[in-house]
C-alpha cells in the first residue's frame, strides 16, 4: 500500500488523458469505461478535470465541470489499483470542490450504477444524499445520483 505523500493535484492534460486510457484496468478493473472518458471535457473543463500524480504516475483523477446551474458534476473519479484506501479518492473530490466553488458551484452532483456498491458507499462517506431514480440514464437505466451542498467540509 502506498500513501499520499509526494503527490500533487493539477489540471490534467491531453498526455494525462491518454495515460489514463493506456493504463485503464489499474483504475477500473475489469469495467471498460473507455467510452466514458471524453477528451473534450478535457479540453473545455480543464480546471475541473484533475489528476493526482506522483513520482510514479498518475494515482488517480477527477473529470467534472461546472453546470449552468452552478451544480459540480462529477463525471468520473478514480483511484489505481495500488492506491484505493489511502484517502487519495477523498483528496481528489476535495480538489475538484474548490475548483468548482472557484467557479461557483453551491452544490456537487454524480451518478453510479445502483450495482456500484463501493461508489454509493464512498459518496455517502463524504454525506451525499442518495438517491436512485428509475430511467434515469435511459430505459430500464436505474442510476444512484448523488447531491450534496457546498462546502465540502460543511456538516
Amino acid at each position: 500500500m502506498i500513501g499520499t505523500m509526494g503527490i500533487q493535484i493539477t489540471s490534467a492534460g491531453m498526455a494525462d488523458f491518454h495515460q489514463v486510457l493506456a493504463d485503464h484496468p489499474r483504475y477500473w478493473g475489469e469495467r471498460d469505461l473507455r467510452s466514458l472518458h471524453l477528451l473534450a471535457l478535457v479540453q473545455e473543463f480543464g480546471s475541473t478535470c484533475l489528476v493526482a500524480r506522483a513520482e510514479d504516475g498518475i494515482r488517480g483523477y477527477v473529470f467534472g465541470f461546472v453546470t449552468p446551474n452552478a451544480t459540480g458534476y462529477v463525471h468520473l473519479i478514480a483511484t489505481r489499483n495500488d492506491a484505493r484506501g489511502t484517502g487519495l479518492g477523498r483528496r481528489l473530490y476535495g480538489a475538484f470542490a474548490e475548483a468548482a466553488e472557484r467557479q461557483g458551484a453551491r452544490q456537487l452532483k454524480a451518478i453510479t450504477s445502483v450495482e456500484n456498491t463501493g461508489s454509493i458507499a464512498f459518496h455517502r462517506s463524504l454525506g451525499f444524499d442518495t438517491k436512485i431514480v428509475d430511467d434515469y440514464d435511459g430505459p430500464g437505466r436505474t442510476m444512484a445520483v448523488f447531491h450534496r451542498v457546498l462546502p465540502l467540509d460543511a456538516a
